[in-house]
């Protein structure tokens, strides 16, 4: 298994890193605590959700900027090579942490978080979180229970059903029922609005040694899927693959299946940035330059999350040339992956006198080499300068014989004082 399919880049795990973004108590089955355990009243959906009037229920009230970006998790030892995908997904607010400070990414996920999670990333959390449609009359034969131990998430419920995330013959929601490998894989394309392309498929032939436990109508979902790198097999060591159709989904693997899925969504809010650092941020902004040479500055917002050398960064550790791996949402950078780091700087600052000066087409001065003695050999030292190099004193008696010291980084003269 290639492993950019389960990372796009290698990252260790860092020291407390933790996100409690929207409801805090939304994958923890709306009220704090582990499946089937005791449920805590009073700590609903929206409790740590967002800053908003406890007396307004207007739609206003549902407006993804005041969502709050906070980062911690108490085991974040065992996020791994999920850790990536949580950050990026928790700065859109998609998917979240327990109100204990835990994320638990080997524990199972259930259906009515997965459901949850789906409808945030195809961006309908505004919607699903109105009155309007927490207000709807559902018509599953379970609803009482998800009235009764889920009442937040009526609406994200609602809005699946119109979205067809639900199959026709479906009666139940099944909300503590673990989600399937094969049941996660059927929604996310059908939250990709794919499911024509994934029908069209249905005849395709999987190279799966348990295929057969994958319903025919359900094949052309996993050929797509499969297709488009949102989920992958298994294979052993004798080299038979498996695709486990109903093996339960945890935390940690839904957090890769959303990431990519999300790279598959037509998103107006957020962008996947790819480029160099031109200059260290400065203002609250940063410039990148992409491939094509085009420049593009951002905004950075005050919650951004950074891995630099694989492992938290700050903003000020970002240097000019890191090439970064960027997302931004709403219009502010949230999340920055360095991929490589700036080549090393190697200082230097010598001192001897003006050998030979070359110039530019623009008649700036592009090389020097300076002449200086050392253990009583003459050594002469070459160097190309800074098109923006900085000239300390008379500039006019810069001209060969005079004492100069240079200074710069990586045989780049910055720095030219006349002495």
């Amino acid at each position: 298994m290639k492993s950019n399919m389960w990372k796009k880049t290698a990252i260790t795990a860092m020291a407390m890193i933790m996100l409690t973004t929207g409801a805090a108590s939304a994958f923890a089955d709306g009220r704090g605590k582990d499946h089937g355990n005791d449920y805590k009243k009073g700590n609903g959906w929206h409790d740590n959700d967002r800053d908003r009037d406890d007396d307004d229920d207007d739609d206003d009230d549902d407006d993804d900027s005041k969502i709050k970006v906070r980062w911690n998790f108490k085991d974040e030892a065992q996020l791994e090579w999920a850790l990536e995908y949580i950050m990026r997904l928790a700065a859109k607010g998609v998917f979240t942490g327990y109100e204990d400070g835990t994320f638990k990414p080997k524990q199972n996920i259930s259906r009515i978080e997965t459901l949850t999670a789906a409808v945030r990333l195809m961006g309908l959390r505004a919607q699903a979180e109105s009155a309007a449609e927490m207000s709807t009359e559902l018509q599953f034969k379970d609803v009482d229970k998800l009235e009764k131990k889920y009442p937040w998430a009526v609406g994200y419920v609602a809005v699946a059903l119109e979205n067809d995330l639900f199959a026709e013959t479906e009666t139940e929601i099944k909300p503590e029922q673990n989600a399937t490998r094969l049941w996660s894989t059927i929604l996310l394309i059908k939250a990709l609005k794919l499911e024509g392309e994934a029908k069209a498929l249905n005849n395709t032939k999987l190279d799966f040694k348990d295929a057969n436990q994958i319903p025919a109508g359900s094949v052309g979902y996993v050929a797509l899927a499969l297709q488009k790198g949102i989920i992958t097999g298994y294979e052993d060591k004798h080299g038979n693959k498996t695709f486990r159709p109903n093996q339960p989904v945890t935390r940690a693997e839904l957090a890769a299946l959303l990431d990519r899925t999300d790279n598959e969504m037509p998103d107006h809010d957020a962008q996947a940035i790819a480029g160099s650092l031109k200059a260290a941020p400065a203002n609250g902004q940063l410039t990148v330059v992409k491939s094509d040479s085009t420049e593009l500055t951002l905004a950075i917002d005050p919650t951004v999350f950074i891995f630099r050398d694989g492992k938290k960064a700050s903003v000020s550790e970002l240097q000019a040339g890191d090439k970064l791996f960027l997302r931004t949402y709403q219009n502010k950078v949230v999340f920055i992956e360095v991929t490589e780091k700036a080549p090393v700087q190697l200082a230097f600052a010598e001192t001897g006198t003006v050998n030979t000066m070359t110039f530019n087409s623009q008649a700036k001065l592009s090389t020097i080499s300076i002449t200086k003695e050392v253990n009583g050999q003459t050594t002469v030292l070459i160097y190309n300068v800074d098109a923006n190099a900085q000239i300390v004193g008379d500039v006019s008696k810069l001209t060969t014989n005079q004492l100069v010291e240079v200074k710069g980084e990586n045989n780049i003269v910055k720095t030219i004082t006349i002495k």
